[in-house]
Order: C-alpha cells, then sequence, then structure tokens
C-alpha cells in the first residue's frame, strides 16, 4: 500500500507500507492491503505503520481522517509528529491539552456572544 500522510501546509510522508495501525473514536483499528475501502475519523493519538520487511515506526497525530481506497491510505492531520513510544506519548498528550484549551476558550466566546445577544433584545423591547 502506498501511505500519505498531509499536513495543511506540506506532504509530511510518502511511503510504501504492508500494514497502518490508527487510533478512531471507537477504538485502534488495523488496515492491510486487501481491506475494504472505507473512511475514518482519527482521535489524537498514535499511528504505526510497517514498511515492506521493515519494522515497526511509530507517529503521533493530532487527529484527523484516514481514507483507504484501493492501494493507497491517505491521513489528513493538522500536525504528525515521529519519534519513540514515551516521546510520542507526551505529544498526543500535548494534542489533547491544546484541544481542551482551544474549546474552553471557544465555550467562552460563545457564551460572551450569546450574552451580548440577550442584553441587546432586552434593550431592543424596551425601546420598541
Amino acid at each position: 500500500m502506498k501511505l500519505r500522510i498531509l499536513q495543511p501546509q506540506s506532504v509530511f510522508m510518502d511511503e510504501t507500507v504492508e500494514k497502518v495501525v490508527a487510533q478512531g473514536p471507537e477504538g485502534a483499528f488495523g488496515i492491510l492491503p486487501r481491506h475494504l475501502d472505507m473512511v475514518a475519523a482519527l482521535s489524537p493519538g498514535i499511528l504505526a505503520y510497517w514498511p515492506p520487511g521493515g519494522e515497526e515506526h511509530l507517529l503521533a497525530v493530532n487527529g484527523g481522517i484516514l481514507v483507504k481506497q484501493g492501494e493507497a491510505v491517505q491521513v489528513a492531520t493538522r500536525m504528525a509528529v515521529p519519534g519513540s513510544l514515551g516521546d510520542l506519548q507526551t505529544a498526543v498528550r500535548r494534542f489533547v491539552t491544546d484541544i481542551d484549551e482551544r474549546e474552553r476558550q471557544t465555550r467562552a466566546v460563545v457564551a460572551r456572544l450569546e450574552a451580548d445577544f440577550i442584553r441587546r433584545f432586552v434593550e431592543f423591547g424596551k425601546n420598541a
């Protein structure tokens, strides 16, 4: 199979592989060359792949989408980081923390917008 990992600004990796194991919201799953075509959401986690006759290689991915079509497996992710298992676990924890922080900030902005909308709506009712 041909594994391509795409980041927003570049192609991170383009290699021939025998097997891919990724992490989705429902858990880990593996892909082999003769598996059915599929599309899957990826959770922040570790993606493993094996080059032909080679040893396991690991990447931390910051979520994304995996598409398996024929002999091609494409992964679109915001960030991919190669490294050893210990370093990658740290990177995944950082990805999850960043997501939590962005979500908290987004919720705060939405709460301010809602409060402002309600305030303006009440003021509009007083002036009508």
